[in-house]
């Protein structure tokens, strides 16, 4: 078992987001689920937690009432080996009311931020040679879905 889980707490459409997102992702699952009885303070037969893997990583989710919010400054972040994937996870993640963001950027339609990330992208941004880096930075700061033939053009120059 891992030290740390993702946590993610929502107003009461936890179920219904956890249904999404093992849809969504490969190798997912739903552990268990618990609902609330006569005393919880959300609704008796509203799930108050599933414990749940997206493509092996553990999460849990909580219905916690209208005081839980979520925002940008936490986002879920994925791996992309191919342009594929990451059209895949982009169109899939915004789908029922997201929202698409710069840089690669988007919110599901529970207020969920995510990354969908090539791991080129990464490759290329962690490289020593500093043009290259501000060549695939300035690329990225121009594109909302990154595309992985745009990127590798900026790096080569």
């Amino acid at each position: 078992m891992s030290k740390i889980t993702t946590f993610l707490t929502f107003n009461d459409r936890a179920e219904e987001a956890v249904d999404f997102y093992t849809k969504i992702f490969k190798r997912s699952k739903v552990n268990a689920k618990t609902y609330y009885g006569d005393s919880g303070p959300m609704p008796k037969g509203l799930l108050m937690t599933a414990d749940f893997e997206l493509d092996g990583e553990r999460f849990v989710a909580l219905n916690g009432g209208s005081s839980f919010t979520f925002s940008l400054g936490i986002s879920l972040m994925v791996n992309c080996e191919t342009q594929a994937d990451v059209d895949y996870y982009w169109s899939k993640l915004v789908e029922g009311g997201g929202a698409h963001n710069v840089c690669g950027w988007l919110t599901d339609k529970f207020g969920v931020a995510w990354q969908v990330v090539p791991v080129q992208l990464m490759q290329l941004l962690t490289s020593k040679d500093k043009p290259q880096f501000e060549r695939v930075m300035n690329a990225m700061m121009q594109m909302t879905k990154i595309e992985i033939a745009g990127i590798e053009a900026a790096a080569r120059g």
